[in-house]
């Protein structure tokens, strides 16, 4: 293995974050790069396990470490790309993981793909619920799609997400207020005597 082909892939990976999601050409508005997206969706399928009360963690966060690494080569394809056009994501990371240190990555993304172990079904449905966490953080900006996409995003909760939390976090989601971690944060409610 290649120390040189190491620091290709860090900076491959670095990529990502130029790698715009594909339904930004939809939204028409400004949306989390591929990177950002993966951060969250590591986060989200912590919590969801953690909810769950089962998974390997440490399996859960390869897999949402991993699981749009590909689109470094492919892109992230929109759904309606998606209609038209098959990324091949398998060779894509067999290729990007080729002679790295970290080629046993390949059967990770593969066993996420298969989507038969329940931490492969949380990582899926922390990137469904990604998705749900930008739309209402859209909305709290005005955007007008949120609303239009309300059907289409209960049809994903109720037939695509594996697990119960998910579900549960979906419905959560509906009605949760993007800024409120902010407004109860904030120096003043935190510090009564800062100003003074």
């Amino acid at each position: 293995m290649s120390s040189s082909r190491d620091l290709e892939f860090l900076y491959e990976i670095g990529s990502l974050r130029n790698v715009p999601r594909g339904w930004r050409q939809h939204l028409a508005t400004d949306c989390a790069s591929d990177l950002e997206h993966s951060y969250r969706v590591m986060w989200l399928a912590l919590t969801l396990a953690r909810r769950e009360k089962q998974g390997d963690e440490n399996k859960i966060l390869k897999m949402a470490f991993a699981h749009d690494i590909a689109e470094t080569r492919t892109s992230d394809l929109s759904y309606v790309q998606k209609v038209y056009v098959k990324a091949d994501e398998e060779a894509s990371a067999r290729d990007l993981f080729a002679g790295t240190i970290l080629q046993d990555y390949v059967s990770v993304i593969e066993e996420y793909e298969k989507r038969e172990c329940i931490e492969a079904k949380i990582v899926k449905d922390a990137d469904n619920l990604d998705i749900d966490l930008e739309l209402k953080e859209l909305e709290e900006r005005g955007h007008k799609l949120p609303e239009k996409w309300k059907e289409l995003r209960k049809f994903v909760r109720d037939n695509k997400l594996y697990t119960e939390s998910a579900k549960n976090m979906w419905d959560e989601i509906q009605i949760s207020d993007p800024s409120s971690w902010h407004m109860t944060a904030n120096k003043w409610l935190k510090i009564p005597s800062a100003g003074k």
